[in-house]
């Protein structure tokens, strides 16, 4: 049974006159474009140490198969805001597990955009742990409900933004959780 034991995150930029270059351009720039990625769905793992990018890539060969939660954008539209974000939301108690979101909008800031990541993975831990809330208010009143239930420990974002290429070169972001064995 494979269960990750470690998580990284990471995010990037490219831009290009091809789409699918500028997608390998941000995977270069976050630092993961040596390898396999497969996407999986938005389980934060029971136990699950989070590593700095650096330490997460000294256990990774090129070619290898690695398992991800991936947010992307792209857009050819000069000037159009665009913006990738995983949210992360972790519980109170060590042998249950988190969640993690992905989101990507358009015409969202990276805090904005952030925001709306981590209340979405808090917001899916909250309904799991029976916490409750208000699904429609603000992110910052849902946060003091879900802290205040000491049940939910900690949330964060990890999110990246870009304007498109004034130029009209494609522009891709992405935001990366890295699961490692």
């Amino acid at each position: 049974m494979y269960v990750p034991t470690k998580i990284f995150f990471t995010k990037g930029v490219g831009r290009h006159k091809e789409y699918l270059a500028s997608f390998e351009l941000a995977l270069r720039d976050a630092k993961i474009e040596k390898f396999n990625l497969v996407t999986v769905s938005s389980i934060y793992p029971v136990g699950c140490k989070k590593i700095t990018v650096d330490k997460g890539l000294e256990e990774l060969k090129p070619g290898q198969i690695v398992h991800c939660v991936m947010a992307r954008n792209s857009t050819n539209e000069p000037n159009r805001l665009i913006a990738s974000s995983i949210g992360v939301a972790l519980p109170a108690d060590k042998d249950m597990y988190g969640y993690l979101s992905e989101h990507h909008p358009y015409g969202q800031t990276e805090k904005v955009s952030g925001d709306y990541a981590e209340d979405l993975a808090a917001s899916m831990l909250a309904t799991t742990l029976g916490v409750d809330f208000n699904p429609d208010e603000a992110w910052n009143e849902k946060e003091q409900v879900f802290k205040m239930s000491g049940k939910i420990v900690n949330t964060l974002n990890f999110t990246q933004s870009a304007r498109g290429d004034k130029n009209g070169l494609w522009t891709t972001v992405l935001s990366a959780a890295i699961l490692l064995a």
